[in-house]
Formats: C-alpha cells, sequence, structure tokens
C-alpha cells in the first residue's frame, strides 16, 4: 500500500512505522511530528536531571569538610522523572494533538518546579548566609528541558497542518 502522508492514511503496525519514518526523512520533520526530536531530547534531559545534584548546601564545609548535597530523587526530581518519561514517550506518539499535551504538560509543571525549587534556594539563602544554598546541576538541566518542552509545545500548536492518522 503506497501512500504518502499527506494524501491518505498510514497503515497499522510496522509498516506504518517505516512510513512515518520514511516521510519524516522526506520533510525534514524526523520521527512522527515536527517536534519528536525536540522532546525526546527534553524528555531525556528532564529523566537525567532527576539524579543529579539539585542543591548544595554549603554550610556544612566547615563542619565535616564537604558540601552536603540534595540529589533530585530526594524530591522534586521524582516528578521530573516521571513527566520525563511522559515527554519522551510524546516524542513517538504520531497524533498532534496528543504530542502537545505530551509537550505541554511535562513542561509546565517541571518548570514550576523548577521555580518553587530556586525560590526556596534563595530564601534559604537569604536567611542563613548569601551562598550557602546554591543550585546544582539537576535542576539547570530540568529548566532547560521544561523551556524546551514548553517551546515545542507552543510550535506545534501554531502549525495548521495535522499528522496523518493511522488506519
Amino acid at each position: 500500500m503506497k501512500t504518502t502522508a499527506s494524501q491518505e492514511t498510514i497503515p497499522k503496525g510496522l509498516a506504518g512505522v517505516a512510513l512515518r519514518l520514511r516521510e519524516g526523512r522526506a520533510t525534514g520533520w524526523g520521527v512522527f511530528h515536527p517536534g519528536s526530536w525536540s522532546m525526546a531530547t527534553a524528555g531525556m534531559m528532564l529523566v537525567v536531571a532527576a539524579f543529579l545534584p539539585w542543591v548544595y548546601v554549603s554550610l556544612t564545609q566547615g563542619i565535616i569538610g564537604e558540601a552536603f548535597v540534595l540529589r533530585g530523587t530526594d524530591g522534586p526530581g521524582v516528578v521530573t522523572l516521571a513527566l520525563g518519561f511522559l515527554a519522551l514517550a510524546g516524542a513517538f506518539v504520531p497524533r498532534r494533538r496528543l504530542a502537545i499535551v505530551h509537550a505541554a504538560v511535562p513542561g509546565v509543571v517541571v518548570a514550576l518546579v523548577v521555580l518553587v525549587q530556586a525560590w526556596n534556594i534563595v530564601t534559604a539563602s537569604v536567611q542563613t548566609a548569601w551562598g550557602a544554598f546554591l543550585p546544582g546541576m539537576g535542576v539547570v538541566l530540568a529548566g532547560g528541558g521544561a523551556v524546551i518542552l514548553v517551546r515545542v509545545a507552543w510550535t506545534m500548536a501554531r502549525h495548521s497542518t495535522d499528522v496523518p492518522r493511522t488506519a
């Protein structure tokens, strides 16, 4: 069954996946939709960020000789991990509206988590010694992933053409 993405529906199964891959390469948009590669990258950023340090507490450096580290899995990184997998799964969804949701929901929620975490770091630093609480690479990487996801969701929402549906 020879079809083009713009004219007819794509068959189910592996033939449909192969056809979508071919169509995506022809248009330069990647796997299934215009945001696939960006969503996969941002989803992996969120997954990796969950395991990195989110907060360095330098107050303990004088006591034990090293800074205390709060990892993402000790707190809000668990939410980031789950939403990272949701965004990664959305990269392989061939339906545009569902892909937009898979990008927007994790992007907005993780952005809120990062903003709350940044607020907590700043208020804790102000209450103790300035610079006693520092952001780690995990919170920075999660913020970057959230920005990419929100931008991809916004870009895909502005596109008027819909990705073909499976038969």
